[in-house]
């Protein structure tokens, strides 16, 4: 499938799952689309770990983007969310993204994210077992599949699940 054209943000926070980031950005790449890895803070520039020693750089900050340049979103699970979750300019790009009705792909922990941004009120969602319940206490409908489609909202439960993930994120970037 080519994707050339298209800008896809992928948000970076220490403690990602490492291949929760690198699989999708890795994919959505090789299929021509433009990735920006965007951190929090300018240090995430030198670099940031996974919780398997991967370390991927920033390309810009948060303070750097705007979601209006970019055609979808994706979030990796891991710890990095919980990091991310506190940080205002994230939650206004990812409800941004939402509003826009743009693609929004989160994976694992990532809907927690989701939830901060209020974003999962009547929706339907999966994630990693254990935030099964904060995404049903958020309003979100929770279903134990490999990946859910929402509208343009994209949820996966784990790395097992990255072929379906992948698969509905492009999906949704070529419609």
């Amino acid at each position: 499938m080519d994707l050339s054209g298209r800008k896809v943000a992928v948000f970076l926070a220490a403690g990602f799952e490492d291949s929760e980031l690198t699989e999708p950005a890795d994919a959505l790449k090789n299929a021509g689309a433009e990735v920006t890895i965007i951190g929090m803070v300018p240090e995430d520039k030198l670099g940031v770990s996974g919780k398997h020693g991967t370390t991927v750089k920033a390309d810009a900050t948060i303070d750097e983007v705007a979601a209006a340049n970019f055609d979808a979103l994706v979030i990796p699970g891991g710890k990095g969310p919980g990091l991310l979750r506190q940080n205002r300019r994230i939650l206004e790009f990812t409800r941004a993204i939402d509003r826009e009705q743009k693609p929004l792909a989160a994976i694992c922990h990532g809907p927690q994210l989701l939830a901060s941004a209020n974003l999962l009120e009547g929706r339907t969602v999966t994630g990693f077992f254990t935030v099964s319940r904060e995404l049903k206490k958020a309003g979100a409908g929770y279903r134990n599949e490999p990946v859910v489609v929402d509208g343009n909202l994209i949820t996966s439960r784990m790395p097992k699940d990255l072929p379906a993930f992948i698969d509905a994120l492009f999906s949704a970037l070529a419609a």
